[in-house]
């Protein structure tokens, strides 16, 4: 992901504050067993886990599951990393909206603004039924903190006897690149006036891109 400096996190805690909402939702990527072939991707929940002790200590790691007979599997054999993308916030802002105040409206330069955190990750593929019930009980935690379902045991209970309709995976983090693109390069008054602009179209992803851009701006980044 190319990431301008205008455009980076300005420290570890922007990308984690920005990621600690209800529900960590992204993409996996993985690299096509058949090198001529395209990226394999599977959107799906995840959970980020913290303070996982590792070879070289502490670690992030990111955790999920999915269905036993997804054909990510057969590529992941293959490849010792992957990447989880997680992306929102977005808006498209259109080019008059950015007319520099000398430019005529019609002239200026459209742009797409969004946050993005990305994860390149090792990769452990997790078959055992303890192993898998771990993962599920770490995300119904994360997922639905409110509780409300039965405790997940490979021993018994409703949903041992689904484990076997399932695989998890474990994905030890090894770097992290965030980005945050909201015309951070340009003046304070350009970039409260497209916040305004948000804010009062109101499409879908348009206020969340507001309070990302009135952040930063608050922030000084």
């Amino acid at each position: 992901m190319l990431v301008f400096p205008q455009d980076a996190a300005r420290d570890e805690a922007e990308w984690r504050e920005w990621l600690d909402g209800p529900e960590l939702f992204g993409v996996l990527a993985v690299n096509n067993a058949d090198p001529a072939g395209a990226p394999v991707v599977v959107p799906t929940h995840a959970t980020l886990l913290t303070g996982i002790e590792g070879e070289d200590g502490p670690r992030d790691e990111l955790v999920l599951h999915l269905a036993r007979v997804n054909p990510v599997f057969e590529h992941l054999e293959e490849h010792g990393e992957v990447r989880f993308v997680v992306t929102g916030a977005v808006a498209y802002v259109p080019g008059p909206w950015r007319a520099a105040p000398d430019v005529p409206p019609e002239h200026g330069v459209p742009t797409s603004y969004y946050a993005s955190v990305q994860f390149r990750c090792g990769v452990q593929v997790v078959d055992d039924p303890a192993g898998k019930a771990e993962v599920l009980t770490h995300q119904f935690a994360d997922l639905q903190p409110e509780g409300g379902s039965a405790p997940v045991t490979a021993e018994g209970g409703p949903y041992a006897r689904m484990l076997p309709a399932i695989t998890a995976l474990r994905l030890p983090v090894r770097e992290v690149v965030a980005k945050f693109k909201y015309d951070d390069e340009k003046p304070a008054e350009h970039r409260q006036r497209v916040s305004a602009h948000l804010e009062e179209r109101g499409r879908p992803g348009d206020r969340a891109a507001a309070r990302q851009q009135r952040r930063r701006l608050e922030d000084g980044a």
